[in-house]
């Protein structure tokens, strides 16, 4: 990597998305980051995710709308559809829950992809993680390794180059509590992140969906209360 590499950061607002944000910034990448109006019940994130990128500088912080609330079929997006709730962890169910939006990383991604192609940027950083998560489809790597050689098939950029679009997943294999771990080295501040379905009125996290579940038992099994329930 030469040390005017830029990169482009799918930037929620989220706990693994800033922590992206902050190993990106580490490995000596411009920063450039990509957000999402999407019908997204929580959209409180967004706010979350204009001040994460304040902070770390990043160069063009683009946010896109698009409605995949018009298709439906998702607790994230219809609001006649309930988020999940449960009083622990260990009661998060096997199956893709209802938060499961539909392909909604395959648009993301190729919306990343056409960005980072304008400004000449080979490198994506996504926070997908394959083991504390609710069992997406397109968290896995087997979905990243996919989208990544397609990505270098589909584009001008990459078949006129030498050198391949890359889709960096630095979370995939860690535990939240290693996320956690790897974020508070590189200086990350989780109070100014969101990671709430379903927020209550100012962004306040609910504390029962598997997204804050999850993120607790992260903070916990660091011996550390999550800020963002203070």
């Amino acid at each position: 990597m030469s040390k005017n590499d830029k990169a482009v950061i799918l930037l929620s607002g989220g706990l693994d998305s800033a922590t992206c944000l902050a190993i990106a910034q580490s490995e000596g990448y411009e920063l450039n980051a990509i957000s999402f109006r999407y019908g997204q019940r929580h959209g409180y994130e967004l706010e979350r995710a204009k001040a994460l990128a304040e902070k770390f500088g990043v160069q063009d912080h683009q946010v896109i709308d698009i409605d995949l609330g018009q298709f439906g079929g998702s607790a994230l997006t219809d609001s006649s559809l309930d988020v999940p709730k449960n009083e622990n962890v260990d009661d998060i169910g096997d199956s893709i829950p209802i938060t499961y939006v539909p392909a909604r990383n395959t648009v993301f991604l190729s919306l990343a992809l056409a960005f980072g192609e304008t400004i000449s940027a080979r490198d994506l950083f996504i926070g997908v993680n394959a083991l504390d998560y609710s069992g997406y489809p397109d968290c896995r790597r087997e979905y990243i390794d996919s989208f990544e050689k397609m990505a270098n098939l589909a584009t001008k950029f990459s078949v006129e180059s030498t050198k391949p679009i890359r889709i960096h997943t630095p979370l995939i294999d860690l535990t939240k509590a290693e996320i956690i771990q790897r974020g508070l080295g590189l200086g990350v501040d989780y109070g100014m992140t969101l990671s709430c379905y379903d927020p209550r009125e100012g962004g306040v996290p609910c504390g029962h969906c598997d997204a804050c579940l999850l993120r607790l038992k992260g903070f916990r099994e660091n011996r550390l209360s999550d800020p963002s329930m203070r």
